[in-house]
C-alpha cells in the first residue's frame, strides 16, 4: 500500500514537519500602561485656562452681537435718510410746478377781467388747457387742491393773510371766507398751506 493510500485510510502517521506548535503561554504580550498621574496643580491650571477661553469667547460673541445690531441700525438710518432726501427733492420740484400753476391762474384771471375779452379768448383757452394739463399731471403724483373756502380755519392747513368782520361776511368767526392762494395736499400731507382770509 502506498503512503497516499495510508493517509486516506487514516493509518498514516503525521509527518514531523507538520507537527503541532507548542501552545503560547502569553508571556510575549505587552502589559497595559498604567494611567499617568495628573497633579492637582495641573488640573487647576487647566480649569483656569478653560474658564479664560470661555470668557474670551463670550466677550467675542457679545462684540459680534453689538456689531450686528450697529450694522442693522445703520442700514435703517441710511434707508430713512435716503427716503427723506427723495421726499425733500420731490416736494421742492412740486413747489416749482405749483409756482408755474399760480402764474397760469393769474394769467387766466387777468385775461378774464380784460375789457376786450374776445381778443384774448384764444390765449385764455390755451392757458386753461395748460392749467388743466398741469393739474392732471400733479394728480398722477398724488397732489390735489385743498378745499378751504367755508371751512373752519386750521393753522395746520391754512395761513391767514387777512381778516374780515364775521358779521360782514355772514359767517361764524373762525371761518375761511376767501382763498387768496390755493393750497395743495400730497396724499394726506399738506404740500402747501392755503393763504386765506378769515372771519373775525
Amino acid at each position: 500500500m502506498s503512503e497516499r493510500e495510508d493517509r486516506l485510510n487514516g493509518q498514516s502517521e503525521p509527518r514531523e514537519d507538520f507537527a503541532e506548535a507548542p501552545a503560547s503561554d502569553g508571556g510575549d504580550l505587552p502589559e497595559p500602561a498604567e494611567p499617568a498621574e495628573v497633579r492637582p496643580e495641573e488640573v487647576a491650571r487647566l480649569r483656569e485656562e478653560v474658564e479664560r477661553y470661555r470668557q474670551e469667547a463670550e466677550r467675542n460673541w457679545q462684540q459680534f452681537l453689538h456689531a450686528a445690531a450697529d450694522l442693522e441700525n445703520y442700514k435703517k438710518l441710511a434707508a430713512r435718510r435716503q427716503e427723506e432726501a427723495v421726499a425733500r427733492v420731490r416736494r421742492a420740484m412740486l413747489h416749482l410746478v405749483l409756482g408755474v400753476l399760480d402764474n397760469l391762474e393769474r394769467a387766466i384771471q387777468y385775461g378774464e377781467q380784460a375789457q376786450d375779452n374776445q381778443a384774448v379768448e384764444g390765449i385764455l383757452e390755451g392757458l386753461r388747457m395748460t392749467h388743466r394739463s398741469v393739474l392732471e399731471q400733479l394728480s398722477l403724483l398724488g397732489v390735489r387742491p385743498m378745499e378751504a373756502a367755508g371751512a373752519r380755519f386750521d393753522p395746520a392747513r391754512h395761513e391767514a393773510v387777512d381778516q374780515v368782520p364775521a358779521e360782514e361776511a355772514g359767517v361764524e368767526p373762525g371761518t375761511v371766507v376767501d382763498v387768496v392762494q390755493q393750497g395743495y395736499l400730497v396724499g394726506e400731507e399738506v404740500l402747501r398751506p392755503a393763504r386765506v382770509r378769515v372771519a373775525q
